[in-house]
Order: structure tokens, then C-alpha cells, then sequence
């Protein structure tokens, strides 16, 4: 998809239904350059294994050449002097050679180092690829919170705004006093740089999300929010050790670092190879004409067939100082194996956990906002009956506006939680990101 198409239809889209992070990821998988480099960068990979068995096959060469020669010969003559003979003539050669491995240890280490370069490959775009669904619902979710965070401030300060000019009518009336007209001024300044923090959050995070589309920047209108009915997923399966088997087998990160291990392990091979003999058979069919001063005026056609066997004798050390080399950047390997590994299974546990305590911390934090509107409903009753003062008005206004940020927050970790732990567990699929995408819908701004 052209980018200025791009633009046409994001313009259009307010018309439209707004873009859910299944839309982004779809459009993403046509636009963005780090997945489009991912393919190439995999169907380069793939060619490996054909190349590592080419060595195994039957090589078969061609060899042509003629040419003009002027020599001049010193010949012996019947009274035992010389004479010289001026010899100007053509002279051509052609063959062609068929050659076929028995024993190349080499060559099968190189296949075979071939063919996991390729699963390599494999591995590492599969990898890419789910990333590419925890970018795209990363990106979006920041530029939502962030224009969650935009929202809150504004109503912060049109709250604060409000109860700056009551305090400030009722210091003029001598009812009030100048401290509660400062406290007022101070939290709708806070509120004025929280929303200014925001709005550069949600620019950034918008064009991060263009950047996948390969656009400039994305309209938060396109895009669509979260419902407020949002409810957790049901987590499949529930217990951890399920999705520890599942990370240890399935995620691709960990399955590449594998394979990372088998190409080093058969460059060691590759490289023991060098104190191994070749044995090789071979067929010629050759033909040649004065190709030399002793086949001179004479033409040969010559059908050979026949077996080739090399044996390394000393090489200076090479192959032995090639092998340990390829020896330690195998265990060099498998020590990033296991520490990869650990990393993953640490955040496997991190994300089971989050998806866990963010059922209830959504719970929490619901109860936390009922609560936080009946605390402001209650203490503007209480400030009308001389129980509490403006002060009390504005800690619990700061307090309902705080748990809606930390109930926003929460929803958005939620989700990200969720699919990291499928990410992990290296079975995040797009049907999980529609799944995702269901949760959100269409703009209610």
C-alpha cells in the first residue's frame, strides 16, 4: 500500500470506523520496514541449506581454450648437431569433468551447518513477526493512555479552575483565605504540565505508530479506544508450568539461540574436517590438439574415469588452531542459549504474574474509582455544612482523577501482560491479537 493511499484513507477514516490495533497490524505487515527487512532477511537465510548441499552433489565443468603459438624448437639432426625448427601453429584443448563426493566431511559439515542456518532464519522471523503484534499493541495502547492522561488533566484543571474562582469570590467576600486560593492556582498548574507530558508521550507514540504504516504520524481520532466494559481474558492454560513447557519449546527466540548453537557446532566440524582425507570419483572426456610443444601435430581424445583421493598432511597448525577457535565460540553459544533462556523464563513469569494480579488489581482499582466519586459528591456536601473546607475538596478531586489514571493504567498493563505472556510462550498468533482487538471499539471521544 503507497503511503499518500495511506493518508487518504486515515483522512477518511473519521467517516469510517475507527482503526483497531488489528487494523494497524494489518496495514503494519504491508508498511513497515523492520518486517519487510525481517522477510528478505529470512529468504536469505532460507538459501543456506541449498548451498550447504551443494557440496554433496555432482559438479559438472567445462573447459575450453585455443590459441595461437609461435615457438621455435632446438631439434637434433642425423650428423649429431642441432636445428632449429620455427614452429607457428593452433592449438586446442576441451574437457569436460564430472565429479562426484564419497567421502567429504566437510562438505557434510557444511550442509548441515547449512541447514541450520536456515532453521536460524526461520526462527528469527517467526520471532519478528510476534514482535511485530507486541509493537503495534504497545504503540497503540501508549497513545491511548496518553490521551487518557490528556483528558484527566483537562478536567483537573477545569475542576481546579472552578475551585480557584470559588475561592477567590469567597476571599473577596472575606469567607475564604489567600491559602486556599494558592492551593487551587498550584494544582491546576501541576495539571497544565501533566497534560503538556502527555501530549508529547501521545506525539511520539502516534508516530511510532505512523512509522509503521509508513506515514508521517496517525490521527488519535483513527484510532479506536478501549471499552469501559472492558473484562479480563480467561487465561489457557492457568497454571505456570504449563506455560513454562510452552516457552521452552515453542518460543522462537529461544529456538533460533538453538539453532545458533548447531551452526557453531558444525563449524567445529567444518574445521576438524581439515585432518580428514577426501575421497572423490571423476569422470573426464578430453579432447586436445597441439596443446603443448610434446603433442605437437597430434590430437588426443581421452575418456577417463577414475577415483581422487587427497590426504592433509601439515597445514602449520592451521586446522588445529581453527578448531579450538570454533570450539570456544560454540560454548560461547550455548552459554547465550542458557542465558537467554533465563531471561525469557523471568519475564514468562513476570507477564503470568501481572495477567494474575491485573484481574484484581482491575477489580481494585474499579471499587477505588466508585469510591473516589462518592468522596467528592460527599465532601462538597460537607463544605456546604461547615465539616470541611476547600482543601479537603481538592485532595479528594486530585484523588478521584488519580484513580482513573491508575484504572486506565491498569487496563492497558493488563493487555500488554496478556500478550507478552503469549509472546514468551512464542504462540502469540494474530487471532490473539483479534481477540485483543475486540476489547476496543468504535471512538467515543
Amino acid at each position: 500500500m503507497k503511503p499518500v493511499f495511506i493518508a487518504l484513507f486515515l483522512a477518511c477514516s473519521s467517516a469510517q470506523a475507527a482503526m483497531g490495533p488489528f487494523d494497524v497490524y494489518e496495514q503494519a505487515l504491508r508498511n513497515d520496514p523492520v518486517f519487510l527487512g525481517a522477510i528478505k532477511e529470512r529468504d536469505a537465510g532460507l538459501e543456506n541449506r541449498t548451498i550447504g548441499r551443494a557440496g554433496l552433489l555432482p559438479r559438472l565443468s567445462y573447459n575450453y581454450n585455443k590459441g595461437r603459438n609461435n615457438s621455435q624448437a632446438t631439434l637434433p639432426d642425423n650428423r649429431g648437431g642441432t636445428y632449429r625448427d620455427d614452429r607457428n601453429y593452433n592449438s586446442y584443448g576441451s574437457t569436460f569433468t564430472l565429479q562426484q563426493p564419497l567421502f567429504d566431511y566437510e562438505a557434510y559439515a557444511n550442509y548441515r551447518k547449512g541447514v541450520a542456518q536456515a532453521l536460524f532464519a526461520d526462527e528469527n522471523f517467526r520471532d519478528k513477526s510476534q514482535a511485530l503484534l507486541v509493537r503495534v499493541l504497545t504503540y497503540y495502547t501508549q497513545a491511548l493512555f496518553a490521551q487518557d492522561q490528556i483528558d484527566i488533566a483537562r478536567a483537573k484543571k477545569k475542576a481546579f479552575e472552578q475551585q480557584f474562582q470559588q475561592n477567590q469570590h469567597l476571599f473577596q467576600r472575606g469567607e475564604g483565605t489567600r491559602t486556599d486560593i494558592l492551593e487551587a492556582e498550584s494544582r491546576y498548574e501541576l495539571a497544565t504540565a501533566e497534560e503538556i507530558q502527555a501530549l508529547d508521550e501521545q506525539d511520539a507514540s502516534l508516530r511510532e505508530l505512523g512509522a509503521l504504516l509508513g506515514v508521517q504520524s496517525v490521527n488519535i481520532a483513527d484510532l479506536a479506544p478501549l471499552n469501559q466494559d472492558f473484562a479480563a481474558f480467561t487465561l489457557t492454560p492457568a497454571n505456570y508450568d504449563s506455560w513454562h513447557e510452552l516457552a521452552l519449546t515453542n518460543n522462537p527466540s529461544l529456538a533460533s539461540q538453538r539453532q545458533a548453537v548447531e551452526v557453531a557446532r558444525y563449524e567445529v566440524e567444518r574445521n576438524r574436517a581439515g585432518h580428514l582425507p577426501r575421497i572423490s570419483a571423476y569422470a573426464s572426456s578430453r579432447k586436445q590438439e597441439s596443446e603443448s610443444g610434446n603433442t605437437y601435430n597430434q590430437r588426443y581424445d581421452t575418456n577417463t574415469i577414475g577415483i581422487e583421493v587427497s590426504v592433509p598432511l601439515y597445514a602449520g597448525g592451521g586446522v588445529s588452531a581453527s578448531t579450538r577457535q570454533a570450539s570456544r565460540s560454540m560454548e560461547q553459544a550455548e552459554y547465550e542459549l542458557e542465558g537467554k533462556t533465563r531471561e525469557t523464563l523471568i519475564e514468562l513469569r513476570r507477564q503470568f504474574s501481572a495477567c494474575l494480579s491485573g484481574v484484581s488489581k482491575l477489580r481494585a482499582y474499579q471499587k477505588a474509582l466508585a469510591s473516589a466519586e462518592a468522596l467528592v459528591v460527599s465532601t462538597k456536601q460537607s463544605i456546604l455544612g461547615g465539616e470541611r473546607v476547600n482543601l479537603d475538596a481538592l485532595n479528594a478531586e486530585q484523588q478521584l482523577y488519580s484513580t482513573r489514571r491508575d484504572l486506565a493504567q491498569a487496563r492497558y498493563d493488563y493487555l500488554m501482560a496478556w500478550t507478552k505472556l503469549h509472546y514468551y510462550a512464542g504462540n502469540l498468533r494474530d487471532t490473539d491479537l483479534a481477540k485483543v482487538d475486540e476489547a476496543f471499539g468504535p471512538a467515543q471521544r
